[in-house]
């Protein structure tokens, strides 16, 4: 019997592979991107998107956001506010909150704007997988910003997620996430002191962060590492210790003792077994199937991922690897297994139709109206996903947003109706034009169906399809809109 994971053949790996691998560990791609990938080979396209710190990257860093909008006021301001409490100087102190009220304004403004600028990246991003991956432990590490109430700290977080991103799920993420500004202040771990230890940030780093759900852990062990945890705090835009606040004492945790504190606790964490299959299973649910029964193939695969990570010192990009050059990623049980998130919904489909953007700003609304605001993560526990995404509003709205991006059109507009909005579908059929001795309506019916849905289509709709192509003349760009606008409002279109 193969092992779990085990690669697919060179040979094996076409122009559909090719595609389900940039769905997958992208945001979709062209024709023309999806042959380039093709033509690689499996190997190299996996290294290509894996390693994509050789890939240049021309977007902005989010350096032109403000850090200075929420920092604290200074010492003679808190002395003057003070001094006004004492003397019941209520003009005074109605000037301070008026000038609290106007940042907290101009922040929720920046944010507004982070969302969009990295909407933009997630769009524009020469490197996918680098993307994709922060969107991932962006879900993982949840974080709200209407709790952090700190456009900066959130815009700090993900600068962090995405420099990680591939790093070192020990060293360079868990270990980072637990001295973060925006989760310390999301999980209440600024409120832990040795006086009244809060349990937040303990609870969710093993429940949900590392170890899953009742798994490996005990009540005590909680208790324990809320004690570790004190004293961890921050100060304006970093991370700060206070050693008054600490519980220097000895706990127990795990059945060991010691005077441990949060990076202790992070590595007493990493050597439970669960640690090893949480987040692995988690990424299975992300790139292979969103489904939350586990298989005996499920199980088989997740098995090796956990294995190859902690083989390599949790050092996620070899799992990854591993995972996308294999027979399990590409079988056909696993393709058009995942429901899009939101997101993916309208980044996989402005990157692989190539539509423009319109209004990064509607487009972002969007997204929130769907179920996926990004930095509104609904709680700790990040987006649900899988059928969740869907009820009879969001389906409504996805399919309001493909004729929006293919048109140009509000809602209510037939997509197929007078000019395409000033997009131009054409090139997604370039390669099947002037083909001698072809049923050119047929074949390209054919190609945009399994470009867009993920397989070829039935006989019924290959025939109501061709026919309707065929009934209008010549495929020009109309013609292809009005079919793309039937496909994409198809059922199989909201799946990966």
């Amino acid at each position: 019997m193969p092992r779990a994971l085990s690669p697919l053949a060179e040979r094996d790996f076409g122009y559909w592979e090719a595609a389900h691998l940039l769905n997958r560990a992208g945001f979709g791609g062209t024709p023309t991107q999806i042959l380039t990938l093709s033509n690689m080979g499996l190997k190299k396209a996996v290294d290509y998107l894996l390693e994509w710190e050789r890939v240049d990257d021309p977007l902005s860093d989010g350096g032109e956001f403000r850090a200075d909008i929420m920092q604290p006021i200074s010492r003679d301001s808190r002395e003057r506010r003070e001094r006004a409490r004492r003397d019941e100087d209520e003009k005074t102190l109605e000037q301070y909150r008026a000038a609290r009220q106007e940042r907290q304004r101009i922040d929720r403004r920046q944010m507004r704007s982070i969302q969009s600028w990295w909407l933009e990246r997630l769009i524009e991003t020469p490197r996918p997988l680098h993307e994709k991956l922060t969107l991932f432990w962006h879900g993982h590490f949840a974080t709200g910003y209407r709790s952090v109430e700190d456009s900066w700290h959130m815009m700090l977080q993900n600068d962090m997620l995405r420099r990680n991103a591939g790093g070192n799920l020990k060293n360079d993420l868990v270990h980072n996430i637990i001295r973060d500004p925006a989760m310390i202040k999301y999980l209440n771990n600024n409120q832990n002191t040795r006086s009244a230890p809060n349990e937040n940030l303990a609870r969710e780093l093993m429940e949900l962060f590392t170890l899953g759900e009742g798994n490996g852990y005990t009540e005590d062990d909680i208790k324990g590492g809320a004690r570790a945890l004190t004293g961890m705090g921050y100060r304006d835009d970093a991370f700060a210790f206070n050693q008054r606040n600490h519980d220097s004492s000895a706990k127990r945790i795990f059945g060991r003792q010691g005077q441990f504190d949060g990076a202790d606790f992070v590595e007493l964490i990493f050597q439970r077994p669960s640690a090893a299959w949480f987040v692995p299973w988690k990424m299975h649910r992300f790139f292979v199937d969103d489904s939350t029964e586990i298989s005996s193939d499920t199980k088989a695969a997740v098995n090796r991922m956990a294995s190859t990570l902690k083989r390599n010192n949790w050092n996620v990009r070899p799992m990854l690897k591993e995972l996308f050059r294999s027979k399990h990623f590409y079988d056909p049980s696993n393709r058009r297994s995942i429901i899009k998130s939101p997101v993916q919904l309208t980044v996989q489909a402005i990157r692989s139709l190539d539509t423009p953007v319109r209004s990064i700003t509607r487009v972002n609304q969007a997204c929130g109206l769907m179920g996926q605001e990004l930095f509104f993560p609904p709680s700790v526990k990040g987006w649900e996903g899988g059928r969740k995404w869907i009820n009879t509003s969001t389906l409504f709205i996805r399919n309001n947003l493909l004729v929006y991006l293919m048109t140009g059109r509000d809602p209510g507009a037939k997509a197929w109706q007078g000019s395409p909005g000033g997009w131009d579908a054409t090139p997604l059929v370039a390669h099947l034009r002037g083909l001698n001795g072809r049923d050119e309506a047929k074949d390209i019916v054919t190609y945009l169906a399994r470009f867009t849905l993920g397989d070829a289509p039935t006989d019924d709709r290959l025939d109501e399809w061709t026919t309707l192509a065929k009934s209008r003349g010549h495929i020009d760009n109309e013609t292809l809109v009005h079919l793309l606008s039937l496909m994409t409002a198809c059922p199989e279109y909201q799946l990966c």
